[in-house]
């Protein structure tokens, strides 16, 4: 099903009707620190909220953080500690990161933990419904009582046995059926009619999905490796017990590799996201998730990522040009007649941006179009042509949209750094005027060490930007 239809058809009904539009993210298992597989699927779940808020549809985004696992018991273990900690730690890690890389905050975090009630009464149902049944080590969902099984992943029953991760438990009816309820006496657990023990994976998803959002969402996602058999068990489970579909579209984000290797712990190549902010700043790791279509695998080497540097720099350098003239009035009269055309090809290059983001989010075109916008303002301001309030006012609106529906964001800078930089700068231009040139490329080289900064010489004036990391702090 193409993303397009679904998300027109779905606009022209909120802008009739006022209605909500539903989303569900599978969120992280809180067992050790994100990397950059976690930050793609977010990141472009970030954007199509973007995309869909600033064309004011009004949006109920839920993420989850599966915050009981046998990964957080295990790691709880070999830390000497509890599993509450361990999720505790990292689900702050995990605002810790996402913050930093301009992620949208959720409208609801809902914690596997604080919904034990909601899964019993789920599970419940589903027995008095003879969907589910005890078995020797837990709550099995009955596998054949949903004939839809497979409909997601459209794989046979012969691969989805095959590829089940299959309980020890000779009393299942049906190698595919699946755990709601795991029978433990290790802690941490909890008391259900059945006997002590936790819920299985997927039961946790489907109970909070239709508490927080109701039985029929618009958009439910994840990684590609939650197809099978975590959303396909989801299907099963929730449109067994309300008999009403689930999800109206779903969408998966494509694994990212390393060096063409699929990250893996055992082989070292895991690439943490705390450790790329510092080398790469938030902006390059956001345009390296939306630099192919959302579906496609999407590799992680050096040249990829020296070369997404060089995109980010490009449109940092028109964002700073575009706000140094509009903060400093840099503006002539009787030149519209000029920049009208050019204008009217910047707001094209934003129409067909978004156009190409409503088909299925085809981030590949799109950001090629955004690049487009980007070199042909950079090329303007190079020649230093004289610009009118309304073409600056105007170009640099149409660029902040560019930004807030891909996330990019400029560091801020407060007023107090802006008048001591600016001060250096014209004593600067001073000292150049007087052929100083020794003296005044030493307060370049300061303003770059103490305010992390470039400076852009213009015809006339200088101008600055701040660097996308700190390259001091990355040195130390």
């Amino acid at each position: 099903m193409k993303l397009s239809n679904t998300l027109t058809n779905k606009l022209e009904e909120i802008n009739t009707t006022h209605d909500v539009l539903k989303i569900y993210l599978c969120g992280v298992t809180v067992y050790d620190y994100c990397h950059i597989g976690h930050a793609r699927t977010i990141i472009v779940f970030d954007v199509l909220r973007r995309f869909l808020e600033i064309q004011n549809a009004k949006v109920m985004f839920v993420q989850n953080f599966t915050d009981i696992d046998d990964k957080i018991i295990a790691k709880a273990s070999s830390e000497h500690t509890d599993a509450e900690h361990i999720s505790q730690v990292y689900t702050e890690s995990y605002f810790r990161d996402f913050d930093a890389l301009n992620v949208m905050r959720a409208t609801s975090y809902p914690k596997v933990t604080e919904h034990i009630p909601d899964i019993i009464d789920f599970i419940s149902k589903l027995i008095e419904k003879n969907k589910a049944y005890v078995g020797l080590n837990g709550i099995y969902f009955r596998v054949r009582s949903y004939d839809g099984y497979g409909k997601l992943s459209k794989e046979n029953k012969e691969s989805l046995i095959s590829g089940a991760r299959i309980d020890v438990d000779e009393t299942k009816d049906d190698p595919r059926d699946f755990a709601l309820w795991k029978f433990s006496s290790s802690r941490p657990t909890w008391t259900s009619p059945w006997g002590s023990g936790r819920p299985g994976w997927h039961i946790e998803c489907s109970v909070m999905a239709s508490k927080y959002l109701g039985v029929n969402i618009d958009i439910h996602g994840g990684g590609q490796d939650l197809i099978f058999p975590h959303h396909e068990n989801e299907i099963a489970q929730s449109e067994g017990l309300f008999e009403t579909q689930f999800s109206k579209l779903w969408m998966h984000v494509g694994m990212v590799t390393i060096n063409s290797e699929k990250m893996s712990k055992s082989i070292g190549n895991t690439i943490k996201i705390s450790e790329l902010l510092k080398e790469v700043g938030p902006n390059v790791i956001r345009l390296f998730c939306l630099s192919s279509h959302y579906t496609k695998p999407l590799d992680y080497t050096q040249d990829v990522v020296n070369d997404t540097k060089r995109r980010w720099n490009q449109i940092s350098n028109a964002y700073y040009e575009l706000e140094f003239r509009t903060r400093n009035s840099f503006v002539y009269e009787n030149c519209a007649l000029v920049q009208r055309p050019l204008l009217n090809e910047l707001t094209n290059y934003l129409e067909l941006f978004e156009e190409y983001l409503n088909n299925d989010l085809n981030f590949a075109n799109a950001m090629t179009i955004f690049l487009k916008f980007i070199t042909r303002i950079n090329n303007f301001f190079s020649l230093d042509n004289p610009v009118d309030n309304e073409f600056l006012t105007k170009t640099f609106s149409l660029l902040k949209r560019f930004m807030f529906i891909t996330g990019l964001r400029i560091q801020q800078v407060s007023q107090q750094e802006i008048e001591e930089i600016e001060d250096q700068i014209n004593k600067r231009s001073l000292l150049r005027s007087e052929k100083s040139y020794s003296e005044s490329d030493k307060i370049r080289s300061e303003l770059a060490t103490r305010f992390n900064i470039d400076l852009i010489d213009h015809k006339g004036f200088t101008l600055w930007k701040k660097r996308s990391i700190d390259v001091q702090n990355k040195r130390s």
